[in-house]
Parts: structure tokens; C-alpha cells; sequence
């Protein structure tokens, strides 16, 4: 460890011609490698001071050297207070006191009316269709009056109905306007003058805690070069909000960070900062870069640590909000790629063609109270500080404590505020990635399976948009569903017990000669297991016409491959749907009866699901399928027949994670042109930067025994091995 010192970054110091100014006064000392380079010590932050240490030589003290933080201008963020209690918000809504903080001057926006007059259609659609349902499912019982257990079940069927009778309607308004080309976006966020200079600052956050720091850091290097290739570069800066809390990972972070700050240039433009005390997660960080930084800037875009957004689609959004002032959040529809196993590119595959139409039947319905939903969205700094900093549930967790699916609450907020959140349908150059397996997506639905249903204490809240109510019910519903699909079929079989071994009673509780003879009506149970496979596969199939109308079929490798790619995802899609439906009520139950989750780090890369793991996670839903179906088998061999396509996934569960996530067979599907998207067959230069750049960017490989070991990284000598004690406080 002698040679530590590197003549390299010695001669950087010396040579440079660059003057930037130097650090604030609030930074006080880094970590520095002591002369003759045998350990770390505090030292003087000044250039000198380092120059000094290295080779005894004091040196400019305006030499070129690295900022991590801007200089600090505090504001204040607090939670605005709301009222939770039904019977407070009614008593103040009879007494007609509104305690909102609503925008100034803000008026009733013009597309309010159209979004009544929408949201009133779709409601008589979805309880007409569900109603009839409803009706034809009582009608399959054989016997005229229902007892308790079936009018269980019809309640239960007709809430799993209405659900997906919704989502159906709102698909095909959707595609009814996407296919006349309708304008989607009404009056809300109108892209009507972008061309007008951009005026407004923009900071770009980045919050990560445990990530890939090699990734997360090349995603930054292209994003900055694209947006170096803009004229209005100069009005946006990177910012790289760090909570993670080990050692060598924050070391690793630091080395990413000032190669990227060298590779582009970048020295006062993107800046790194970790946090101490890892507070409310995600939003603690991100409030906590407002308390600090808000003021030198107008708007922010958020980023996860996968995402991935071009320069001329930032400038847009910025653009788009400057001249938008009653847009309070724009949020993009993010496109997923980069996937390699079968089933993260069933997810990418998935999510490229029915994500239009998906994006836009919520449009169809939200107008300006949209989806927030964490990142790849453009925010405006002043509202949000004032209005959506989030105050802690009463309680314990689960159900109490920090909010954990921020996301949606915030922008419940802003529309509470009298801003409008806006999803922009046509804006593309937004890009994420997806967990790489089916595990790994479960343990992530884990987690927002409990922020969810936190949203429950905030349905009735003070002030709150009917548009938005609706999305926090909506998530909900996404996790609560599978609870109400297991007891469906939980009556179902109590159904079938009552009817193989108590002895029905043919005659009624009212005096009658006759007795009342069973009716069976298998055509009913048909034609409604025909309807509601329908209503699960007809958008699928819209999203293919749609695709075929704009042209785009060759994009995706022609009609042949794209239509075999529907057919293949609508299989695996169905084989994974029972799995999905058993975790997540298993999770919502979890939830209820008071067992938080541990937030870790989300895993993105793609290592493949072992046989033991699976086992070990899929195992009792095996097992207790397994037993279910054996007893159904031996009760009747009919609903035997109709169990089948639920319980075949659920005993095939473990093959189907292992063999789903292998990189192998996705690989082998992207040869054969299966699951082909558009991203992977023309050129994105972000993207193929983005290759290109984790190709020639090796991530640093350490170990616990072996941290010292980047003390011989020249990277490693060239920044800093812990931020300064003020900008991690």
C-alpha cells in the first residue's frame, strides 16, 4: 500500500485549467489519505490541504476538485393537517367549512364536466354488467331460493365482476378514441408552447439506498448526455440521494459518482449526497433535498435507481410545466427494457403493447387526477413543499406509522391543493426496468401490498377529489382482489361439500303440496365463464388491432411474431395469475392482522431463482393445493374439471419460478423472436449508451475482508471515501 498515492490524480489536481469555486464554508473536512498513504484521516477540505497529503507540495487552493453538494439554502417542509374522520369531514362539510389550501385564484378546470359526465357513463356500465352477471350466477343454483352461503358467494362474485368490468370498459373507450385518434389529454397539462424559451430550473433526484451503484451511476452518465446534447442543459442538475448505510457500497457510490463527474465533465452539475439517518425512506430523502436545495430551483424529476429518461424528454416536461401553471404533477408511462429472463421479458413484452392502451384508458377517465406513481415524473417544488409533506398515521405499523406508498398520497394532495396531475400519453423517451423474476416481484408487491392498504385510513379524508378517492380505492382493490378471489372459491368448495353430503330439503318454508325440485343450469355457468374470460382477454387483443392500425406491427417483428407473443403471454400470464392471487392474499392477511414487512433494497439484476428458494417459498402453497384438489377430486369429479386451471399452476409453482427466471430461456426467446419489443430491434441511442457504458464499466468488486482494497483504486483515491459530516447530517 506504499504506492497508494496515484500520480494520476496528482497530476489532475495540478494541471487543470478548470476554476471552480471553492466549498462552501458549511463543509468542513473529508476523509483524506495520509502521507505516506498508509491510512485514512480527517483532513482540511481545502485542495491544498489534500495536494498536501499526497506528495508535501501545497498547491492553488481554486485547483480543479470535485463538489458533492451545492451550498445549503434551507427551507421549510412540514405536513399540512388533515382531518380523517368521516363524521368531522360531514359536520364540517353541513357547516360548510373547507379548511383546504387551495391554489390562489384557482378556478374550476374546463375538463371537470367531460370527466363527470365520463366517470357517470362508466359507472351505470360497470353495475348494468354487473348486475347481469350477478343474476346469471344465482341463476346456476338449483335450487330457486338462495340460502346464506350462495348469496355469499354472489356478493363476493359481483365485487370481483364490477372490477374487472371496469378495467374491460375503460379499455375499450380507450381504444375506441385511441383508434379515431380523439385528443386524451383535454385541457389538462396542454403541450401548446413548448417552443417557448425555457425560463425554469430543474433538479433531477435520483434516490437509492442499496443499489447497484455501477448501474445506477451509467444511467446517470447517459441521461446527462443526452440532456448535454439540448440547448437548455444548463437549466437542469443531477442530484444522487444516497441512504445506504453499508460501508462498501458507499464507497462504491463515491468511486461511480466521481467517474461519472470526470467522464462528462460534470463538476458542479451532478452532485452526491448520503444520508445519515435513512427517515421515511424514498419521500424522507426526497423532502430532505427540498429543506436544502428547493429554493435554487422550480421543478424536479424524479427518477428510480432503474430509470432511464432522454434529454429532449426532460426538456418537454420542464417546458410543458413552465407554461402549465395549474399542473402541479406530469407524470410519464415509462416503457420497461433491458430484461433478460423469460419472465422479466413476458413483463417488458407485456407492458410495450398494452401499455398504450392501458396508459390511456386511466386518461380516459382521471383527466387532471392522474397517477403519480414515484418517479419518471416532472413535480412542481412550491406546492409540493407546502402541501404534500406526509404526516405519520396514528398507530403502529403496519397500518400505521410511515406512509409507505407515498406516491399515490402525494399526488391525492396536490389535487387537494387545486393542482392538476397529468399523465402524458404522448411523451416517449421515459424508460425503467422491471424485477427480473417472479420472486422477486413478489417481494416488492410485498411491500406496496402494505403501503396499499394504509391508503384504506385515508379513503374519507378532508378534502380529498372524488378522481383521486377513486385511485387510493383502486389500489386497494389491485392486492385486496386476491382475497376476494380465495374465498370465492373457499365458498365455492364449501359449496360443493353442502351439496355431496347434507341431504337438500325440497320443500319450502311456505305451506306446499309439491316439493321443489332441483334445476341445473350448466349453460348459465358457460356463458358466464365465457363472459368473464372476455372481459380478461379482449383489451389484449385491442392492444393487436391498435398496434396493426398505426403501422407498428414490424416493429414488434411482424404481425406473426407479435400476434404468437400475445398467444405465449396470455399462457404464461395465466399460469403466473394463480400464484400472484395466493401471495397477495396471503399478504393482505399478513397486513390485517398486524405483521410489518422489513423494507430492503429491491433486487434488479437477474441471478435466477435456485430450486431450494423455490421450494422453500412456493412449498405450502404446493402442498396445501395439492390436498384441496386431491379432496375435490374425490367429491366430484365436475368442479374437479373447473378447479383445474387454477390448480395446475399452484402444483407446478416451483418448476414455473426456477425455469421463469432463467436468463437462458429468455435469451433462447429473443432468438426465436418471441416477446420481441421495438427498443430491442431499432437503435435508442440512451439505451445503447447505456450498454455501452455498463460494458466498459466494470462495477467494483469488494468483499468484507477485503474493503482496504480500494484504497488501491485510483477512482477510489480520486474521491473522497465518506461524504463531509454536513452533507450527511
Amino acid at each position: 500500500m506504499n504506492d497508494l498515492p496515484d500520480p494520476t490524480f496528482r497530476q489532475s489536481l495540478q494541471n487543470t485549467s478548470r476554476k471552480v469555486p471553492p466549498r462552501p464554508p458549511h463543509h468542513r473536512g473529508r476523509f483524506a489519505l495520509d502521507a505516506p498513504g498508509k491510512r485514512l484521516r480527517r483532513a482540511d477540505d481545502s485542495h491544498s490541504a489534500i495536494c498536501a497529503t499526497l506528495d508535501g507540495s501545497p498547491h492553488d487552493n481554486q485547483a480543479r476538485r470535485g463538489i458533492s453538494t451545492p451550498e445549503i439554502r434551507r427551507s421549510s417542509m412540514a405536513p399540512q393537517p388533515l382531518e380523517r374522520n368521516p363524521i368531522r369531514v360531514m359536520w364540517q362539510r353541513l357547516r360548510k367549512i373547507d379548511k383546504r389550501s387551495a391554489r390562489d385564484g384557482a378556478q374550476r378546470p374546463q375538463w371537470r364536466a367531460a370527466a363527470t359526465r365520463r366517470r357517470l357513463v362508466l359507472l351505470a356500465l360497470v353495475l348494468g354488467q354487473t348486475l347481469a352477471a350477478s343474476w346469471s350466477l344465482a341463476r346456476t343454483f338449483p335450487m330457486p331460493e338462495l340460502d346464506g352461503l350462495q348469496i355469499s358467494i354472489v356478493v363476493t362474485f359481483a365485487i370481483l365482476f364490477s372490477w374487472l368490468s371496469f378495467s374491460f370498459w375503460t379499455n375499450v373507450a380507450a381504444f375506441l378514441m385511441l383508434w379515431r385518434n380523439t385528443k386524451m389529454t383535454g385541457e389538462c397539462g396542454p403541450n401548446t408552447s413548448e417552443e417557448k424559451p425555457l425560463s425554469a430550473r430543474t433538479a433531477i433526484l435520483m434516490p437509492i439506498c442499496e443499489e447497484d451503484a455501477s448501474r445506477c451511476f451509467a444511467g446517470i452518465e447517459v441521461m446527462y448526455r443526452s440532456l448535454s446534447e439540448c440547448a437548455e442543459r444548463e437549466k437542469f442538475d443531477f442530484y444522487i440521494l444516497s441512504d445506504t448505510q453499508n460501508p462498501e457500497h458507499q464507497a462504491e457510490e463515491e468511486i461511480e459518482w466521481n467517474k461519472v463527474c470526470r467522464s462528462v465533465n460534470g463538476q458542479g452539475k451532478i452532485f452526491y449526497r448520503r444520508r445519515r439517518i435513512n427517515i421515511k425512506r424514498k419521500s424522507g430523502n426526497i423532502a430532505d433535498f427540498l429543506r436544502r436545495w428547493s429554493r435554487n430551483y422550480d421543478f424536479m424529476i424524479v427518477l428510480d435507481a432503474d430509470s432511464v429518461m432522454t434529454g429532449e424528454v426532460m426538456v418537454r416536461l420542464a417546458r410543458r410545466m413552465q407554461t402549465s401553471p395549474q399542473v402541479g404533477i406530469i407524470q410519464t408511462a415509462p416503457v420497461i427494457v433491458n430484461r433478460d429472463s423469460l419472465f422479466a421479458r413476458m413483463q417488458q413484452f407485456a407492458s410495450r403493447v398494452y401499455g398504450p392502451l392501458f396508459s390511456a384508458s386511466l386518461q380516459f377517465w382521471q383527466f387532471g387526477e392522474s397517477y403519480y406513481w414515484g418517479h419518471n415524473a416532472i413535480i412542481r417544488i412550491e406546492p409540493f413543499i407546502k402541501h404534500c409533506s406526509l404526516a405519520r398515521l396514528p398507530g403502529q405499523a403496519p397500518l400505521g406509522g410511515e406512509i409507505l406508498s407515498h406516491d399515490f398520497v402525494e399526488a391525492a394532495l396536490m389535487g387537494r391543493a387545486g393542482y392538476e396531475v397529468c399523465l402524458a400519453l404522448d411523451l416517449s423517451g421515459s424508460y425503467e426496468e422491471s424485477p427480473p423474476s417472479l420472486l422477486d416481484e413478489l417481494k416488492r408487491d410485498r411491500r406496496w401490498c402494505q403501503g396499499n392498504l394504509q391508503h384504506l385510513r385515508l379513503l374519507l379524508a378532508e378534502g380529498l377529489t372524488m378522481g383521486h378517492r377513486a385511485i387510493l380505492a383502486m389500489g386497494v382493490m389491485a392486492y385486496g382482489s386476491a382475497l376476494f378471489w380465495a374465498g370465492f372459491l373457499i365458498l365455492n368448495i364449501f359449496q360443493l361439500v353442502q351439496f355431496s353430503f347434507v341431504e337438500p330439503n325440497y320443500f319450502s318454508v311456505q305451506p306446499s303440496l309439491f316439493p321443489t325440485w332441483p334445476q341445473w343450469h350448466p349453460e348459465w355457468a358457460i356463458a358466464l365463464a365465457s363472459t368473464t374470460a372476455l372481459l380478461l382477454f379482449l383489451p389484449k387483443f385491442l392492444s393487436f388491432l391498435l398496434l396493426a392500425s398505426h403501422g407498428e406491427l414490424k416493429r414488434f417483428g411482424g404481425a406473426k411474431a407479435l400476434g404468437l407473443g400475445i398467444l405465449c403471454e396470455i399462457l404464461l400470464s395465466t399460469l403466473v395469475a394463480p400464484l400472484r392471487m395466493w401471495f397477495h392474499g396471503k399478504f393482505v392477511l399478513m397486513t390485517l392482522i398486524g405483521r410489518p414487512i422489513k423494507w430492503n433494497a429491491q433486487q434488479r439484476t437477474t441471478n435466477g431463482t435456485t430450486w431450494s428458494e423455490a421450494a422453500r417459498v412456493h412449498g405450502g402453497s404446493t402442498l396445501i393445493s395439492g390436498l384441496c384438489t386431491a379432496a375435490v377430486y374425490l367429491i366430484n369429479l365436475n368442479v374437479f374439471i373447473w378447479l383445474l386451471p387454477i390448480a395446475i399452476p399452484l402444483l407446478l409453482s416451483i418448476p414455473l419460478s426456477v425455469f421463469s427466471s432463467r436468463v437462458s430461456l429468455g435469451q433462447a426467446s429473443r432468438r426465436w423472436g418471441l416477446f420481441r419489443i421495438p427498443e430491442e430491434s431499432f437503435p435508442v441511442p440512451v439505451l445503447d449508451g447505456l450498454r455501452m457504458v455498463m460494458r466498459e464499466r466494470k462495477p467494483p468488486q469488494t468483499h468484507s475482508n477485503e474493503f482496504s482494497s480500494n484504497l488501491s483504486n485510483s477512482d477510489a483515491n480520486r474521491a473522497s471515501f465518506a461524504p463531509n459530516p454536513s452533507s450527511i447530517a
